[in-house]
């Protein structure tokens, strides 16, 4: 029987010509943060069952918590929620119809990336 040879089709969206969109990379932003804020979560409920549990386990759960490692989760939860914050305003004002033509959108996005950043920086600043 003769072997079929595979038909070379191109991808589609080619990696090459194919540029990321400001409103998918927002929505993926968004369920990033969303889900990441799951481990600044878990890293928060373990100490505080630790400082109920007793001193010894609480100094290592303070321990990590208070490391470079707890400090960098810590810091990138509360990039997620200004994030997510502010992405969530960006859905509520697009739910009412407003800010859907590309470059509204677009700049809403940049809007919200920037923001965050700058609100992190304030919110350690001031804490």
């Amino acid at each position: 029987m003769a072997t079929q040879k595979p038909v070379e089709r191109p991808l589609s969206p080619h990696i090459q010509i194919y540029r990321p969109q400001m409103t998918s990379i927002s929505s993926i932003l968004t369920r990033i943060t969303g889900n990441a804020l799951i481990v600044g979560a878990f890293l928060m409920i373990w100490w505080l069952v630790a400082a109920a549990s007793g001193p010894e386990y609480f100094a290592t759960a303070n321990a990590v918590a208070t490391s470079w490692f707890g400090d960098l989760v810590f810091t990138a939860s509360l990039l997620a929620v200004w994030y997510h914050y502010l992405a969530g305003l960006r859905h509520l004002y697009f739910d009412a119809g407003n800010g859907l033509e590309i470059e509204t959108a677009e700049m809403l996005g940049w809007i919200c990336i920037i923001g965050s950043v700058v609100l992190t920086v304030i919110t350690l600043v001031l804490v």
